[in-house]
């Protein structure tokens, strides 16, 4: 299992912006290799994808309900992936959870992650 720290969450109001951070610590044997990815449970829901990275960052697939809104990057030499939250809805409360795992691209996005790491979430709450 890979270590993931998520942050960035908080309490914004619709329209506002928010980004989140997810880091891998351990260096770069670690991260190397790792497609990253969010999910998001809102409260009572099960959890869903939200959008995905593939570690050399050409490859990206995102949620219809987020495209055009929220956009992925990560800088490969800080071990960490980027999460940039526009024009936020209250339908994107939810915590929200990094996920990573070093299998092939198709594999990856075909399981959600199911054999990768995952973090213990940040809470993001939009208010109307």
């Amino acid at each position: 299992q890979i270590k993931l720290i998520e942050s960035g969450g908080g309490s914004v109001q619709a329209g506002d912006s928010l980004r989140l951070s997810c880091e891998a610590p351990g260096g770069t044997s670690i991260y190397f290799g790792l497609h990253m990815g969010w999910f998001r449970q809102a409260q009572g829901k099960e959890r869903e994808f939200v959008a995905a990275i593939s570690y050399s960052g050409r490859s990206t697939t995102y949620a219809d309900s987020v495209q055009g809104r929220f956009t992925l990057s990560r800088d490969n030499a800080k071990n960490t992936m980027y999460l940039q939250m526009d024009s936020l809805k209250p339908e994107d409360t939810a915590v929200y959870y990094c996920a990573g795992d070093r299998r092939l691209w198709n594999d990856v996005i075909s399981t959600s992650f199911s054999a990768g790491s995952w973090g213990q979430g940040t809470q993001v709450t939009v208010s109307s």
